[in-house]
């Protein structure tokens, strides 16, 4: 008898996470993908011999599906997790303040912590101790947690503005990609919850250590290939079609012009279910004709970009392997030295900017000028260094836009034509669109269109896929461990 064909369209985590599941529960697999290369938005490339990543992407302890799909992928030694969670922060003048968990449970782990965190004054200590308490107190389910901002809760529950940009900022921003007076309560609380206040080592952090092309995508084409999916690069697809009145789970992909870099492609595919994992838009206008409602969803959401700044000294100015600003227009700064590829003595920085409307529309030589003295004022060696490169690398549409009222339009997996799942960062997970989120989709898709064709196994991840839009898949994939 014939195995059932899916055909998953986006080589990204999504796409990757999707197409392994599929191909593991005994289904024949393609894997269509229009760049030349996998890994979707978490890639590198180099630049007059500079190794650069597209985006400074970490990830944390209870990030349980990334990191299992690293496993699968054999990459694990190109990554390091905290121990402990340690974030040092530095204020204008060189003044370092850490934020780290100690070893009570969960909340108490970081009352210390915030309680000596000499950004604030010690009333304002005390108030971001109770607010952190109230937040954990939040009912994930309440849908009125999506119709306002975490700073407008922040603000009822007593934090100042400055308190709100000298600390909660500081989470929100990295994980939300918005300021906290911008950001979904709902999203927020889900953040905090999971990563903060449930499980004392939830949060530790975890950080890239090889280019991030050598950890997702080269090993990715080596993982889908072992398992037997047809990995087609180059290939875009443009128009999926479902037959019999769109009823039942049997379609064709098509292509643009047949022009395909795999030997002997032809211009269409034929499938028994398809998986789109693509960006919102671009997956938006493949479905439209077959699930309007899913599309319109889709397209009422919008994006936030993230702006990324590369600066190479000719001496090593910063002792962290990355810290935050305080008080500053830099947000988070990564040494990335040995990954870029530098000289000996040399050290390159990589500045992340989330929520990065404004710097958007800043030229290069604004942007110079912006953070070049903002540094500066951070690490007091860099004013006697010398700049040898600056470079800024921009993502338009790095993210989801995790504002109020995005919660309730992000669709699941399933859509209206059986055999045909949703995947991506952006869907909903629970998450806001991090690494895991789109980890979690692929599963959740897998399991759709595997269910279409009637081979779910125990391979795909237990709960994952079956209750999306409420984040229980996710959180009864994470119980064994604790962000």
């Amino acid at each position: 008898m014939r195995s059932s064909l899916v055909v998953v369209i986006g080589g990204g985590l999504a796409g990757i996470a999707a197409a392994l599941d599929c191909a593991d529960a005994g289904a024949r697999v393609t894997l269509l993908e229009v760049r030349p290369r996998l890994g979707g938005a978490v890639y590198s490339f180099e630049r007059d011999g500079l190794r650069i990543d597209n985006g400074q992407h970490v990830f944390l302890r209870c990030f349980h599906a990334y990191r299992a799909l690293l496993a699968r992928l054999g990459s694990e030694s190109g990554v390091e997790l905290q121990r402990r969670l340690e974030i040092p922060l530095v204020r204008p003048g060189g003044e370092v303040s850490v934020l780290r968990r100690s070893g009570l449970p969960a909340p108490l782990h970081l009352a210390g912590t915030l309680l000596r965190y000499r950004p604030l004054s010690p009333r304002e200590r005390l108030g971001a101790v109770r607010a952190a308490l109230a937040l954990g107190r939040l009912d994930l389910g309440d849908p009125e947690l999506d119709r306002q901002t975490l700073g407008a809760w922040l603000a009822a529950h007593g934090q100042s503005p400055h308190a709100t940009a000298a600390l909660w900022d500081l989470i929100a921003l990295p994980a939300l990609n918005l300021p906290a007076d911008q950001a979904s309560l709902a999203l927020a609380a889900f953040v905090f919850k999971r990563g903060l206040l449930e499980r004392a080592d939830a949060g530790d952090i975890g950080f890239h250590r090889r280019p991030q092309s050598e950890i997702v995508g080269e090993p990715a084409a080596r993982a889908l290939r072992a398992a037997g999916v047809d990995v087609r690069l180059g290939w875009r697809a443009e128009r999926v079609v479902a037959g019999n009145g769109g009823h039942a789970p049997s379609a064709s992909v098509s292509a643009n012009d047949g022009k395909f870099e795999v030997e002997g492609a032809q211009p269409s595919v034929r499938a028994d279910a398809v998986i789109v994992a693509l960006p919102r838009t671009r997956a938006a206008a493949l479905i439209e004709p077959l699930d309007a409602a899913s599309a319109t969803r889709a397209l009422k959401l919008r994006d936030t970009p993230i702006v990324n700044l590369h600066v190479v000294y000719d001496r090593s100015v910063c002792e962290f392997p990355f810290a935050g600003g305080v008080e500053s227009p830099v947000q988070y700064v990564f040494d990335r030295s040995d990954a870029g590829g530098v000289d000996a003595g040399v050290q390159y920085l990589a500045v992340s900017l989330s929520g990065a409307d404004e710097e958007m529309g800043m030229s290069v030589e604004e942007l110079r000028a912006r953070y070049l003295p903002a540094l500066e004022e951070l690490f007091p060696r860099a004013r006697t260094a010398r700049v040898e490169r600056f470079l800024a690398t921009r993502e338009h549409a790095a993210t989801l836009r995790t504002e109020p009222g995005a919660g309730a339009l992000r669709p699941g997996p399933r859509t209206a034509v059986p055999g045909l799942a949703l995947a991506g960062a952006w869907t909903d997970t629970g998450w806001p669109a991090t690494l895991e989120s789109a980890v979690l989709s692929g599963h959740a898709a897998a399991r759709c269109a595997l269910e279409g064709v009637g081979l779910v196994t125990a391979s795909v991840p237990a709960g994952i896929g079956s209750t999306a839009g409420t984040g229980e898949g996710e959180a009864a994939a994470t119980r064994g461990e604790g962000r």
